[in-house]
């Protein structure tokens, strides 16, 4: 059976649109690779700055170790946030979405273009304006979040909300691998982590990006806000919920979960 990689986008699209979850894509195309995912995912990417939306920058997935090794993978996953995912009223609505998780990460924003191969995570350190802490909320298009890696690269890395905090630090303010944060929901804590939990280094993940943007000839652009991957866990969230993080020399973000 042939693979429309146009008509594969355009389900995923729509299944995001009209919040519901659908058959993983390997369940009918268990041929389907990294490489042809990737094509549907930029076929996606496509069809959204169509719609006349703009990106905001890339995001990374699966960027822990426990992660790659759980799905198998030497290196993470990339994907696109969008500006209509950018959530600043301080809540989500669960009725925009499928069934969300939420996790802590640290965002750069980049001072400088940056292209590789072979870039160094000094190299992306020295690249980066700022540092901000943001809270991710994933939400899978797939079946009770179960998907292959083919299937959860060509759903655009699962990406659907960002909140972002409003501090801003220089890079070399802070010891990026050490910025403990917590996240917690209703008060009680969920998970924790270090920013080594991502690839060694938050750096590391934006020269990782760097390097696989280029195998496309891409490159990460001056002005991008990117999503270094989730220091702590994925957490379910549910109608009611408020959720709270916190980030050594970063401060705090807080939201809640609207019906």
């Amino acid at each position: 059976m042939t693979m429309n990689n146009k008509a594969l986008a355009e389900y995923l699209v729509s299944a995001e649109t009209e919040k519901r979850e659908v058959t993983r894509i390997t369940a009918e195309h268990p041929e389907l690779t990294v490489e042809d995912a990737y094509v549907i995912q930029e076929q996606l990417v496509g069809m959204k700055l169509e719609q006349g939306y703009r990106i905001v920058g890339p995001k990374m997935g699966l960027t822990s170790r426990a992660k790659m090794k759980q799905m198998n993978v030497e290196e993470p996953i990339y994907g696109y946030i969008f500006d209509y995912m950018v959530e600043d009223s301080g809540r989500i609505s669960m009725s925009d979405l499928i069934h969300p998780k939420v996790e802590a990460e640290i965002a750069f924003i980049m001072g400088k273009d940056l292209e590789g191969p072979g870039v160094t995570g000094a190299q992306a350190l020295a690249a980066t304006d700022y540092v901000i802490p943001a809270l991710e909320i994933i939400d899978s298009r797939y079946e009770n979040f179960q998907f292959t890696l083919p299937d959860v690269i060509a759903d655009n890395a699962s990406s659907s909300r960002v909140i972002f905090g409003s501090a801003m630090r220089r890079p070399g303010e802070l010891e990026l691998d050490l910025v403990g944060v917590t996240l917690s929901i209703n008060g009680q804590l969920k998970d924790l982590g270090a920013g080594a939990a991502v690839v060694g280094h938050p750096a590391h993940s934006v020269a990782m990006l760097a390097n696989m943007l280029a195998r496309k000839g891409l490159k990460i652009k001056k002005g991008d806000i990117i999503l270094t991957g989730g220091i702590t866990g994925a957490v379910m969230l549910s109608t009611g919920d408020y959720v709270t993080a916190k980030w050594d020399g970063l401060g705090e973000i807080g939201f809640t979960v609207s019906e």
